[in-house]
C-alpha cells in the first residue's frame, strides 16, 4: 500500500494592524461550505505561478478585501499539514495605502486582538501565530 502524496500549497497571508488602535489586526471569516469553511483566518491566500509572494498578496488584497496594499517584511513562517493539503504559510506586514476593507470573500472582517482571536476557531494553521501574537501584546 503506498502512501498519498499531499500536494503542498504555498499561502501568504497579511498581518495588516488597526490605524485606530494598536495590536488589533485584520481577520475575516472564511465563507461557509468550502474547505475549512466559517474558520477565521488573516486575509491572503495562494500564491500563483509566476508571482512572487508581495505580487500575491497585493492581488489578495484587492479581490479579498477591494484595497490596495503596501507589503513590508515577511514576519512568520510556518508550516502545516491538513489532512486534503499540506500549508506552507508566510505572513507579511501589510499596510492599506488606500479603499476600506470590505468582506468580498469572506462572511465577515473585524479588527481582534490576539487574546479575542483565541476565542474564535482559527485555521489550523494560524494558531501558533496568535500564541506567538499574544506573547508580544
Amino acid at each position: 500500500m503506498s502512501g498519498t502524496k499531499v500536494a503542498v500549497v504555498r499561502v501568504v497571508a497579511a498581518l495588516i494592524e488597526d490605524p485606530h488602535s494598536a495590536s488589533r489586526f485584520l481577520v475575516q471569516q472564511r465563507m461557509p461550505g468550502g474547505s475549512r469553511g466559517s474558520l477565521w483566518e488573516f486575509p491572503g491566500g495562494k500564491v500563483e505561478p509566476g508571482e512572487s509572494d508581495q505580487q500575491a498578496l497585493i492581488r489578495e488584497g484587492r479581490e479579498e478585501l477591494g484595497v490596495e496594499l503596501a507589503v513590508d517584511a515577511p514576519r512568520w513562517r510556518a508550516f502545516h499539514h491538513y489532512r486534503d493539503l499540506s500549508v506552507e504559510l508566510v505572513l507579511y506586514v501589510a499596510q492599506i495605502r488606500s479603499g476600506v476593507p470590505k468582506p468580498l470573500k469572506a462572511q465577515r472582517l473585524q479588527y481582534l486582538h490576539p487574546r479575542e482571536m483565541s476565542a474564535l476557531p482559527f485555521c489550523e494553521a494560524d494558531l501558533p501565530l496568535i500564541e506567538q501574537l499574544r506573547a508580544a501584546t
